[in-house]
Parts: C-alpha cells; structure tokens; sequence
C-alpha cells in the first residue's frame, strides 16, 4: 500500500484527538464522518531545544506543506492511540554476544509501548523468518512475545534488507493508520537479495517511521551504521548507537515515549501523479518555546485509475 491511506471513517476536519483537558466535556471527543477519502498521513515529532518531546500543541499550531504548497489538515490526533509496528531482529552470527541483551530490550520496549498496539517480530541471519509464525500480537501480552524471542539462536550471516522487506510487507496490510518499524542490528548486510535501494524505495511509499538501534561489536568487520541512518532519515524516524545496556535500554524508552507523544496529521493530496512530493510540517510559534518538528521528507502519490 502506498503512504497514501484509504479511511472509511476519517476524523472530522475540526476533531483533535487528544485527552480533554480543564472545561472541556465528553462531548468534545473527536467526531467521525462518512465517507472515502484517500490522505496522506504523515507521523510527526515534536521536541524542544532540550530534545524534550512536546506533546501539548493544539492543531493550529501546525502546518502542512506538500512541494511548497500549504495543505488543510483534515485529520489531527495528539492522543495516545493503539500504532502498528514490527520489531526487526539481528539473530545473525555477529549479534552473539549482544543477543540477551537485544531480547531483554526489546521486551522492555513492549512493556513501555501502548499495551494495544499490534506487534510484528521479524527475527533474520541467513534467512528471514517471522518469529511469530505469521500471527500477531498485543504489546500487553510480553510472555508470548518473550517465548518466541528465547528460542533465538544467534548464527549465520546477515540478510538485514530481505527482513525489512518482509516487516514492511506486512504493515503494509496492519491493523492502524500509524505504523513503525525498530531495527536492532548492526546494519550490515552479507547476502541479502533485496538491495538497499530497494528497501528505501519501499520505505518512502510506505506510512512506515523507522527507529533503528544500532548494536555493535568492535571486533565485527561487517557493521555498517551508515544503512541505519539513512533508513531512519528517509522515513521520518530517528537512529541509536547505545554502547552498553543502560543505553540500549534508554534507547527503546526513548523510542516508546516518542511513539507514545507524537502527532498524526492527514491531509488530501494535491495531485495522484505518481510523483515524489516533498513534505514540511511547520510548528507556528506563539509562546516563544524554539521548537524541532520531524516527520517524513515526502512521499510518493499515488496514480490516478483511468477509466
């Protein structure tokens, strides 16, 4: 599915999905509309100069421009809401020795995450393999998560591109709007028959952000942080280099908390043209806070059917 996404119900261009704060009644809950419309959904994050995340903006605090032009944003949400992601996981021969740290990790993650969200675990070496035979499951549930990430066995080369195609593949059919990816790997890559390009290519088409944990072991030849940037530069998402547990651990809160603080804003694209369009989202200031805004550079539109 392209990063264009089809909703039946689509929150009213008026609607802010956020917890109702002082004076306001159950009432102001978003409302839905009827109707099909195809919007370009983009996930943004917002932070201070501290890079502390700011989660309290309203939506006309921010605006959307697509190739220069400012778009109306119909669909704005600031809640913490169930998101769809998969966890991508480097059980290769060069991850030995960081593996239980690896596991322990990603199971913290999950505790820390929205306990609805729907999870995907992609486990790869040599070959690709969906560590939950196919099937899915709710953060909330770590023991089942936890018996499919024990039986990992750390061997083999590393066929990092194959298993990102195969974790983009499946949340191109999630369950949510909002979709991510976290990578825990070296980011290297031995036998892949997907390329590079190839991934990066899919990742832009996609709604997918990318959160990549670099894990490196210094005797290791093959580690390459260099892929892990740019997947998560070309998706709107952010890359870690923890150099020990602590900072592994602070690595996947950070990302938890991001995922749990951020923003989701659509809106219709100017034109179905099968084009790249580049993406800005401004945050307008008006109580002197310098704030940082990152979401995706752009997206590819989609193509209009001909009859």
């Amino acid at each position: 599915m392209p990063l264009t996404v089809r909703f039946i119900l689509i929150l009213a261009i008026a609607a802010t999905a956020r917890t109702p704060t002082s004076g306001q009644q159950p009432s102001d809950r978003p409302s839905f509309v009827s109707g099909a419309s195809e919007l370009v959904v983009l996930p943004v994050t917002v932070t201070d100069r501290q890079g502390r995340l700011v989660s309290d903006l309203p939506q006309e605090r921010f605006v959307v421009f697509d190739q220069g032009r400012q778009q109306d944003v119909v669909l704005f949400s600031s809640e913490d809401v169930p998101v769809s992601i998969a966890l991508v996981i480097d059980d290769s021969g060069s991850m030995r020795s960081k593996l239980g740290e690896v596991v322990a990790a990603t199971l913290s993650f999950a505790r820390w995450s929205h306990p609805q969200d729907e999870l995907f675990a992609i486990e790869f070496n040599d070959t690709v393999r969906d560590a939950l035979g196919g099937g899915r499951l709710e953060a909330g549930h770590t023991r089942e998560l936890e018996a499919a990430l024990r039986t990992l066995v750390p061997q083999g080369q590393t066929a990092l591109y194959d298993a990102l195609v195969m974790a983009l593949n499946r949340l191109d059919h999630a369950m949510h709007a909002r979709k991510v990816l976290v990578l825990l790997s070296d980011g290297g890559d031995n036998v892949s028959k997907a390329t590079l390009d190839q991934v990066l290519a899919h990742a832009r088409r996609s709604n997918v952000a990318i959160y990549a944990i670099g894990i490196y072991d210094p005797d290791t030849p093959d580690t390459n942080p260099g892929v892990l940037k740019a997947l998560a530069a070309a998706t709107g998402g952010e890359r870690f280099f923890p150099k020990s547990p602590g900072p592994l651990l602070q690595s996947c809160l950070e990302i938890a908390r991001e995922i749990r603080s951020g923003y989701t804003l659509g809106y219709v694209p100017p034109e179905r043209d099968g084009r790249y369009h580049p993406v800005r989202v401004q945050v307008n200031r008006t109580d002197g806070r310098r704030l940082v805004v990152r979401t995706r550079p752009g997206y590819f539109a989609a193509r209009a059917v001909t009859q």
